[in-house]
């Protein structure tokens, strides 16, 4: 007879890997990854989500056990993700954009709060055009008690800050064509905007009236930065590379020149410059005229076929709240359809099918 075996203590239950590392995570820390990688340095992040830089240091190496790699590369000046990064990163967004919409949509249910719209709006942006949209998008959005969080920032053309869930909508340019835009992005243009184009008196153009597009390239081009409308910028320095690739735009001389200042560096150059203003007047409109107190002999003139125009356009996220798309759907609408008759088709890069259209049949309705 054997002696009996020695009682042995339970061995804990162990949990799969990935099953294990998913019970681990927390929202802390995607929050945390999402500071760093916006931030591009971890004393940055640090600030803006008010804790101590060794306390996110710690968070973010101990997601990385979390996940099984590495997710920046630091470096002196600042970090980059790495492929592994760049995956979670676009996750996080999503994962965090849906639980802050669910918190404010169980919020409301509950009676505690409405739900909210982050709406960005380009600075760049034709003043009656802005006024228009945002006057509307209130009127709807009070109408259906949801709450708008404003945002003034430039956008690019791809409308990052929709995509990565830091927005939800925004108001903006419109330079690519649809399909060029990632899911989940929804796009409906509004109007087509053109500059307004300045050059001295001096110029055969200025007695013409009219400039042609090598004519412009031959010469200085006061536009930009580059920073305030990413989108248009980069659109019409490709423009312009057609007829010169080695085309670029000179800096305003101030940083927040008005074209009253550009004008007079302008016209004082030491050879033929011109100003380009951002997307002002309505494409093909009939020349207005603009009162300026001083044009230090500078003339506006129409720029010939009109090559440079920009899409003014109202872009959202396809996986808001129905409720939500349903107010961006009608303002975009309501701008671009002022009578009964006209009929608007959204571009987007996952396209509405004819019956899923809210203005398909009855009722305008996205459910």
């Amino acid at each position: 007879m054997k002696p009996p075996l020695p009682d042995r203590p339970p061995e804990p239950a162990r949990l799969p890997g990935p099953a294990g590392a998913a019970l681990a995570l927390e929202l802390r820390h995607l929050r945390y990854f999402v500071a760093v990688a916006d931030a591009g340095s971890f004393t940055r992040a640090a600030e803006r989500m008010f804790i101590a830089q060794p306390t996110l240091s710690q968070q973010i190496r101990r997601l990385e056990e979390i996940v099984g790699a590495p997710l920046l590369h630091r470096r002196r000046d600042g970090v980059r993700l790495t492929k592994a990064g760049r995956v979670l990163l676009d996750g996080s967004r999503a994962v965090l954009s849906l639980v802050d919409q669910e918190v404010n949509r169980t919020r409301q249910v509950a009676g505690l709060g409405r739900l909210r719209l982050r709406v960005v709006v380009s600075p760049g942006l034709p003043a009656a055009l802005a006024v228009e949209a945002a006057s509307m998008l209130k009127s709807a959005a009070a109408a259906t008690d949801v709450d708008i969080a404003w945002i003034e920032t430039p956008q690019d053309a791809e409308f990052s800050l929709i995509r990565e869930r830091r927005a939800d909508a925004g108001l903006g340019w419109l330079t690519v064509g649809p399909e060029a835009l990632q899911s989940p992005l929804e796009v409906m243009s509004l109007a087509k905007f053109e500059p307004d184009v300045w050059v001295p008196s001096s110029h055969a153009a200025a007695r013409r009236g009219t400039i042609s597009l090598a004519e412009l390239a031959r010469m200085d081009v006061i536009h930009g930065p580059r920073r305030t409308e990413p989108g248009t910028y980069d659109a019409w320095t490709r423009v312009l590379r057609t007829v010169d690739p080695r085309f670029g735009f000179s800096d305003p001389p101030l940083r927040h020149s008005q074209v009253q200042m550009n004008l007079a560096f302008a016209a004082t150059a030491d050879r033929p410059t011109a100003v380009l203003t951002g997307p002002t007047a309505l494409a093909g409109s009939s020349p207005r005229l603009i009162r300026l107190p001083v044009t230090h002999d500078m003339v506006r003139v129409i720029l010939q076929h009109r090559p440079l125009t920009a899409m003014a356009a109202l872009a959202w996220s396809g996986d808001l709240p129905r409720t939500l798309q349903q107010i961006l759907f009608d303002t975009a609408e309501s701008i671009t359809s002022p009578g009964p008759v006209r009929q608007v088709q959204p571009l987007t890069a996952m396209s509405l099918s004819p019956a899923s259209r809210p203005d398909a049949a009855g009722p305008r309705s996205l459910v």
